[in-house]
């Protein structure tokens, strides 16, 4: 019997229009009512995730930013959080600026841009949580800018952003971070990668908070479609990776559910956890 069933959002429990459909949410609550822990597991920012964790309906902890902040959604109680210390950021700052690599630091609820057209998508990407309890404040940030603000937010800043249309310098700077070994690196596509601390992951996020329920390793159940699930997919007890999920994912799953759009959530909960 499973006990803590993880579900990332983005390409998996939500489908292409950013929604969770009927069937998924009657899944999630028929598993919630057996005695199952529902986590959203996401890169997002923690106060985005809270708010999808809501329209859920169930009572669930969120794991946001990769795994760098773990969260009672109900009691704000922080069950793990781990910030990007002030020397890794400089380096950040300093590697990505000689490769015009642009950045978007996140804390808990703010998102700090250093592109102002990145900014404006995510307003337009946030704009449904704008006028609820769960709002995302973003700020464009000018290179000069960067030190004093992130000093300020000295213990706050939970992963960064990287990305630039050039696919060769978003590589390099890449491969130039990884060489310090300092930090968790993990590509989200062509153009872009996120930074949380070393060690920091899905997996290790779900790990603590399996030992925090006192479940076993073989009682969790994880769904995934990004290289950023990878980590939780190979922990887990049972590892699923939807059909739209990056090779790398599906090669490692235990099994292969439905995409996104076919209700793949919803048919591996009724498959493993409602039978």
């Amino acid at each position: 019997m499973y006990k803590l069933l993880c579900i990332d959002m983005d390409g998996t429990l939500l489908n292409s229009r950013k929604k969770i459909s009927t069937r998924a949410k009657e899944a999630i609550k028929k598993a919630h009512d057996r005695g199952v822990h529902i986590v959203i597991t996401t890169g997002r920012i923690y106060s985005n995730a809270a708010y999808y964790s809501s329209l859920v309906g169930v009572k669930s902890p969120v794991i946001a930013g990769n795994g760098a902040i773990v969260r009672e959604k109900d009691s704000d109680e922080i069950i793990y959080k781990s910030a990007l210390p002030q020397a890794t950021i400089d380096s950040i700052l300093e590697i990505c600026s000689k490769y015009q690599v642009n950045l978007n630091f996140h804390t808990m609820e703010e998102i700090y841009s250093g592109s102002k057209i990145l900014r404006t998508f995510y307003k337009l990407m946030f704009k449904s949580t704008m006028k609820t309890n769960y709002k995302t404040t973003i700020h464009y940030t000018a290179v000069h800018q960067w030190k004093s603000i992130l000093q300020k937010h000295s213990g706050e800043v939970l992963k960064c952003e990287a990305y630039a249309l050039n696919r060769k310098r978003v590589m390099a700077a890449k491969l130039h971070l990884e060489r310090l070994n300092t930090m968790e690196i993990v590509s989200t596509g062509k153009f872009s990668f996120d930074i949380t601390v070393r060690g920091v992951s899905k997996g290790s996020a779900v790990k603590f908070l399996a030992e925090h329920y006192g479940i076993k390793r073989e009682e969790v159940m994880v769904i995934g479609d990004g290289e950023n699930d990878l980590t939780m997919i190979l922990y887990a007890g049972l590892g699923i990776a939807m059909r739209n999920a990056v090779d790398l994912v599906k090669k490692n799953a235990d099994f292969v559910t439905d995409s996104n759009d076919e209700d793949g959530v919803a048919k591996a909960i009724e498959k493993f956890i409602l039978i």
